[in-house]
């Protein structure tokens, strides 16, 4: 198929609703339960998690875009999203597995657990959990770029903005659907709904494995089983429409060399390493805000702790409409241009956030935070594929997803610092303000470095001869 036609309805909106499932497990296993359930129920160091994500970090690092090379040289992004997507799932009902069978029953929720604070999880059973969760955090980080380059093939350049919000806006629709779907297996109950009867729980309990200890753990094997369960439509209908006929050996030798060339081939392409260094800059506020927003909340707004869930969820519904705007205005007025309204926006409320001091003020920054958070992931995805040719968009969406990597680790570490250092002098409440001033300090800077990117909206871009290189 031409990148010039639009694909089956059935297609596109298949590959929206992994958008849905995707970002269902991200919020059940990398926002909620896995972190809290590994230190603050199995008492294991905070640095652990950190390793985690560290490790998982490098593998992403060194493989993906070696991955995104032999994709773009055979044309088929479906088989690494399949691969990816089906081993994420198992790796999570492994997690669940380890987690009721190899360490005690303990922690929030759980029935017939134990309580002993003296209890510190390690050896095998800390070995093997990390080793799973590694797995399927890698595996569910890897379908990303494979995932976003199929965009290309599934409509034209005109269209990709309305696609890619109609993606993003199912994507928070499955943040909320996670919270409500699997909570019940954690302690019984649905946010803002309540309690639900013994009978209904003993049922999801009896239907679902390794999910009878309630707690955290047992949220385990269900967040896999929907993840699954909604990533059928994708794995069913979804097809690469340009793969390269000729049958050819696996060029890995050839795949590691174009690693290193990565970073420099942008330069083929203007404007594309200006936008990778943009997008590494907003990534890394986006996910320091959003990482440390219910801390905030609690912290420097007062709100009760234990409300971090209700507050996620009431902020997330925003999120759902304003991705259909921005995707329709992507279309309208140009991925470049709707990328920097966006970033515009959020310098504002982040600003607005700092001085905020009623929490009614701070519910209605939150819920407009909600609305434009979804007009990044609309924008840039059509963005960057202004800039480089649609057959070579999987190594660089490999490389976009390697400087999320770095801002998952740089953002937070400078909100630490600027917390941890300026509470003694200014007060803690203060020092959660200042540290919102950082942020909003990055998404400046990375509305800056946009500036100088071209907009190329309606334009096709062709491979650079291969002597350029």
């Amino acid at each position: 198929m031409s990148p010039l036609h639009r694909a089956p309805a059935r297609e596109r909106w298949s590959w929206a609703i992994y958008d849905f499932a995707a970002t269902l497990f991200s919020m059940n296993m990398l926002s909620l339960y896995f972190a809290v359930w590994l230190v603050s129920d199995l008492h294991a160091p905070n640095t652990v998690v950190a390793i985690a994500n560290g490790i998982t970090a490098i593998l992403v690092v060194l493989s993906l875009p070696v991955f995104g090379t032999l994709s773009d040289v055979s044309g088929r992004r479906k088989p690494w999203v399949t691969g990816f997507t089906l081993l994420c799932a198992a790796a999570t009902v492994g997690l669940g597995i380890i987690g009721t069978t190899l360490v005690p029953r303990i922690g929030d929720s759980v029935l017939g657990g134990i309580s002993d604070p003296a209890f510190r999880v390690g050896g095998t059973a800390l070995t093997a959990i990390v080793l799973m969760f590694v797995v399927a955090n890698y595996a569910h980080q890897g379908a990303v770029p494979f995932y976003n380059a199929m965009l290309s093939e599934l409509a034209p350049p005109g269209e990709r903005g309305r696609l890619s919000g109609l993606g993003a806006a199912l994507a928070y629709i499955g943040s909320i659907t996670g919270v409500l779907m699997i909570s019940p297996f954690f302690n019984g109950s649905i946010p803002v709904v309540g309690p639900l009867s013994d009978h209904v729980i003993h049922t999801l309990r009896t239907l679902v494995p390794f999910t009878s200890s309630a707690g955290r753990v047992s949220t385990f094997a269900p967040t896999a089983i929907v993840f699954l369960l909604f990533s059928i439509p994708f794995l069913l209908f979804c097809r690469d429409h340009m793969p390269n006929p000729v049958k050819q050996g696996i060029p890995w030798r050839k795949a590691f060399e174009d690693v290193k060339h990565t970073v420099r081939e942008t330069r083929r392409y203007p404007g594309t390493r200006r936008f990778i260094l943009a997008s590494l800059m907003y990534q890394d506020a986006m996910g320091t805000i959003i990482g440390f927003m219910a801390l905030y909340a609690v912290v420097a707004m007062g709100f009760t702790k234990g409300s971090e869930t209700t507050l996620f969820v009431v902020l997330t519904i925003p999120a759902v409409f304003g991705s259909w705007l921005w995707g329709r205005l992507t279309d309208t007025l140009s991925p470049k241009r709707t990328l920097t309204i966006v970033i515009t926006s959020w310098i504002v409320l982040l600003v607005a956030m700092m001085f905020v001091t009623s929490q009614t003020a701070f519910w209605v920054v939150g819920g407009l935070i909600g609305f434009i958070y979804g007009g990044v992931t609309v924008a840039e995805r059509p963005l960057l594929l202004t800039l480089v040719p649609e057959e070579e968009s999987g190594r660089f969406f490999s490389l976009m997803i390697l400087s999320a990597r770095a801002a998952a680790v740089v953002g937070p570490f400078i909100w630490g610092l600027a917390v941890d250092g300026l509470s003694p002098v200014i007060g803690t409440h203060l020092a959660y303000r200042a540290a919102v001033g950082t942020v909003a300090a990055a998404m400046l800077a990375a509305l800056y470095v946009l500036r100088g990117v071209p907009d190329r909206s309606g334009q096709v871009v062709l491979p650079a001869p291969t002597g350029t290189r």
